[in-house]
């Protein structure tokens, strides 16, 4: 069952029981990500995620470290476009342990000037393992092109020079602009009792102050048309998509469905055509991106070079089949049920449970029962899986990333144009 409840200070507070478990997974939400910085200052929301384990007033960053190491939990964090998580999983019996290290975290960072310099480089070297992962470097590529000039599309972890600058006073002033207690969202999930958890924030947490204001999420202007990246390397990566409807849209629920009959197993179409019947690749896939006022819809793909322009012909073909066709019926219901089978395995883990109350509270202020989500995929109609597929792959909407060596520059659109 979830349990919502707000401290006096405006943390909200939010936990679902699962009886059947003994772990718990702690999340602690701030929204804020990198599309709220401004562009002197690209990677602080990702630096100060970095930053928040280089110690604290109570503990130094290797306590932190073994704090829940030393009782066998996990402790990590991420940022993304729209918001930063620091989270725990550990055993029943520690959540107390859990949620004071995160909360220690939140409030009693110090920002030593020595450990930035440190972290700075750690965050630069991080930006060239990027680069020198060009299945992970297409993805961003693509954001960018799509996206280009806005604050969605500009990479979450920054710019080498945007990073090298970041200052302790940066930091902090982020903090304070962005981790108010209105903007902090404590989740827990599994074999937890949500009074506990509500008493145990409130001693950790109860004494913060402020009020942030909230980013204001906007629809970025779309930039469609062909980018490459030259790298010294095998294959040809690349991504394929445009931009589509938002996580707040109804229609999600169709871009889902979309996704799935696309790539989203070995089923799919694309799986079928281009690995199965015609051997181009190894790895090819669709996915969904969807942000508050912001989504799209893509394809992946990995091959070699004289595979990438087949590659490329045969996807568009699918894409623009799935644009002009209707589905089938058959097809149709294995995606639905597909997407409703996976959702419900993931709903076995404690860490997939919390991230859901983090997302749906932030994203949507509510929670969105199974039931509604199910609901929403079985009302999913031929004509909205085609709606779907011609808002992000009509030739004047679509953006094609190419991330390979330099005779890919012969490869683009073929026949199909853009």
């Amino acid at each position: 069952m979830r349990k919502k409840s707000v401290l006096e200070n405006g943390i909200r507070v939010i936990t679902e029981e699962m009886t059947s478990v003994r772990s718990a997974s702690i999340g602690l939400w701030v929204d804020v990500g990198s599309s709220a910085e401004r562009p002197q200052v690209r990677g602080i929301s990702h630096m100060v995620e970095h930053m928040l384990f280089k110690g604290t007033q109570r503990r130094s960053a290797r306590e932190i470290a073994e704090a829940l190491d030393s009782v066998g939990g996990d402790l990590n964090a991420f940022t993304d476009k729209e918001t930063t998580c620091y989270y725990a999983k550990v055993i029943d019996r520690h959540v107390p342990l859990a949620i004071d290290v995160l909360a220690d975290m939140l409030a009693n960072s110090l920002f030593d000037p020595e450990e930035l310099r440190k972290e700075r480089n750690v965050v630069l070297e991080e930006i060239k393992m990027y680069e020198d992962a060009p299945d992970d470097l297409v993805h961003e590529v693509f954001s960018q092109q799509l996206w280009e000039g806005s604050d969605l599309g500009a990479p979450t972890i920054g710019f080498p020079e945007t990073v090298a600058a970041l200052e302790s006073s940066d930091l902090r002033a982020h903090l304070a602009s962005h981790y108010a207690p209105n903007a902090v969202v404590l989740c827990a999930a599994g074999n937890v009792d949500h009074d506990e958890i509500v008493a145990l924030t409130r001693a950790a947490l109860g004494r913060q102050s402020g009020v942030a204001t909230l980013p204001a999420a906007t629809a970025p202007a779309v930039q469609t048309s062909l980018v490459r990246r030259s790298k010294d390397i095998e294959q040809v990566h690349l991504v394929l998509g445009g931009a589509c409807v938002s996580a707040r849209d109804d229609r999600r629920y169709a871009l889902s469905v979309a996704q799935t009959i696309l790539g989203g197993g070995m089923s799919s179409r694309l799986f079928q055509e281009v690995r199965e019947k015609r051997g181009l690749v190894y790895t090819i896939t669709a996915y969904g991106s969807t942000y508050r006022e912001a989504g799209s819809l893509a394809v992946y793909a990995g091959t070699s070079l004289k595979n990438a322009q087949p590659c490329i012909d045969t996807i568009l073909h699918e894409v623009d089949r799935l644009a002009s066709d209707p589905v089938g019926d058959e097809e149709l219901r294995q995606a639905k049920e597909h997407l409703k089978s996976s959702m419900m395995l993931g709903l076995e883990s404690t860490s997939s449970r919390m991230m859901r109350l983090g997302r749906q509270e932030l994203v949507h202020g509510r929670e969105i029962p199974q039931e509604e989500i199910e609901a929403g995929i079985d009302a999913v109609s031929t004509d909205g899986v085609l709606e779907i597929a011609r808002l992000a792959f009509t030739p004047k909407r679509r953006a094609l990333a190419l991330v390979g060596p330099t005779a890919a520059a012969e490869i683009g659109w073929g026949a199909h144009g853009a």
